[in-house]
């Protein structure tokens, strides 16, 4: 049995300042940086999920075309290898923002979310990728009186909607699945989300795409993309790659494509792990069947079980600092960590004495609409995608495949999309931007303190269609 942990502060003690995905064995060595000149057909800039599965469906698609990767860093090493490994069908970050700004499209988003989730267990399969993925779904776990109300509303409409899937769980079926005195009532994703190890699929994709002809280069990121007449080039520290076309997967870092960049808010978020638990303590939060859970508040925590018996807790805090910097010093929050410790232990007393082993953050590439936006450049000889704000692990597939259709100049389902023809209405520039998040991260603590009731600061975001989320 763990030693007693006085409070939350002892129980953080030993945490190691990394993500516990990345702190792995079977982690590959980086590749080789660029140097020289690369001649390709299609360049992928970023080595995470977004890059990667753009790479991986071009060689698909086309086994002939000649494929080239460049990192910034190694691949995995940012949002890929720090989320918590919820891997979600939808794309719209959640059906009732879906429901909201695209009320005509959610059939087919849903049933394109679902279709997208499908193909990542049969790439997994096919390609032979481990990354402990498991369909468990997902609940979201009301903890407030006004929150039971908001998901017995929630599976009306979804029942109205004829969206499948989704189960009522009252308090006693939710306690039956995980036992927390907090919990009042859930709503169960039973087929929408899978549960994995989020490092080991960056990992498997990379081998994937070597495998299949993909170079990849790492410690080389790309500092300037101009076109030519030809296609594009990308220079990076030691050369440059001449493209026909580029595909950007870089996300919550300063696009390539500078008019994009007023899109994108990066913010930070923070996660614990705790040690494994022991037979007693797996006995005492039940848990069997392993969903991923989230609550349901405006400052919301999700938090998973790992094949090794660890609870992975993160959330609830959305850091933005000041000019949208990413930066390494921002990965560490030590105040957020004290405050998610002691969540935890809230949410799991019966958990008291556990200790944490790992503590860490990341950036996440918020937008103003919640879900990814995707466009093109310099003649169409340049797509993106970003704008995933935290529900990247499965629709980075689907995005990926939005900017393969876009470069290939050709009409799809996907590129027929009103979610994927329009765009998210900009951040505005600082200072604006900071005294507007700020004023809209008070509004959403108030809202929750007071029965989940939308001040008119948030009422008037809601109308004009700007938000700000993690």
């Amino acid at each position: 049995m763990a030693a007693r942990a006085m409070n939350p502060v002892q129980a953080l003690s030993d945490a190691a300042p990394r993500p516990y995905w990345l702190d792995d064995p079977s982690r590959p060595e980086a590749l080789p940086a660029l140097v020289g000149d690369e001649h390709c057909d299609l360049l992928v800039v970023g080595g995470g999920y977004s890059g990667l599965w753009t790479a991986l469906l071009a060689k698909e698609r086309d086994p002939g075309r000649d494929v080239v990767l460049i990192e910034a860093q190694e691949t995995g090493w940012a949002a890929s290898g720090r989320n918590g490994g919820f891997c979600s069908a939808s794309l719209t970050h959640g059906w009732a923002n879906g429901a909201a700004r695209w009320p005509d499209e959610l059939t087919t988003l849903n049933k394109l979310g679902l279709q997208n989730l499908d193909d990542i267990e049969a790439t997994l399969a096919r390609h032979g990728i481990d990354c402990d993925f498991e369909r468990t779904g997902e609940i979201d776990i009301a903890t407030a009186p006004h929150q039971v109300h908001e998901l017995q509303e929630a599976a009306e409409e979804l029942d109205a909607l004829g969206i499948t899937g989704y189960e009522y769980l009252d308090r006693d079926a939710l306690r039956a699945e995980v036992h927390s005195p907090t919990f009042l009532a859930g709503l169960w994703d039973r087929d929408g989300v899978a549960m994995l190890h989020p490092a080991r699929l960056a990992w498997g994709l990379k081998r994937a795409c070597t495998e299949l002809g993909v170079r990849i280069y790492e410690h080389t990121p790309g500092t300037e993309l101009s076109s030519r007449a030809a296609g594009i080039a990308v220079r990076t520290p030691y050369g440059r790659v001449y493209a026909r076309h580029a595909a950007l997967g870089t996300n919550a870092f300063p696009s390539l494509v500078k008019r994009v960049r007023p899109y994108i808010a990066p913010v930070y978020d923070y996660a614990l792990m705790t040690e494994p638990l022991n037979a007693e303590q797996l006995d005492a939060v039940g848990w069997k069947g392993r969903q991923g859970l989230g609550d349901a508040a405006n400052h919301f925590h999700y938090f998973r079980i790992t094949p090794d018996h660890r609870i992975l807790w993160g959330g609830y805090d959305i850091v933005y600092h000041y000019g949208g910097g990413v930066r390494a010093e921002y990965d560490h929050h030590p105040a957020t960590y004290q405050k998610l410790a002691e969540h935890f232990f809230r949410c799991f007393p019966q958990l008291e004495g556990v200790r944490f082993t790992h503590a860490w953050g990341g950036a996440i590439d918020t937008c103003s609409r919640f879900s990814a936006f995707f466009g093109t450049a310099h003649g169409g000889k340049v797509a993106y995608a970003l704008g995933y704000t935290g529900l990247g692990v499965g629709a980075t597939r689907f995005g990926a495949d939005v900017m393969l259709d876009l470069l290939s100049g050709k009409r799809t389902e996907r590129t027929e999309l009103e979610m994927v023809r329009s765009k998210p209405l900009p951040f505005p520039p600082e200072p604006v931007r900071s005294m507007g998040i700020g004023i809209t991260q008070w509004s959403m603590t108030k809202a929750d303190e007071n029965g989940g009731r939308r001040n008119l600061w948030l009422k008037a975001m809601d109308k004009v269609g700007l938000g700000f989320d993690s």
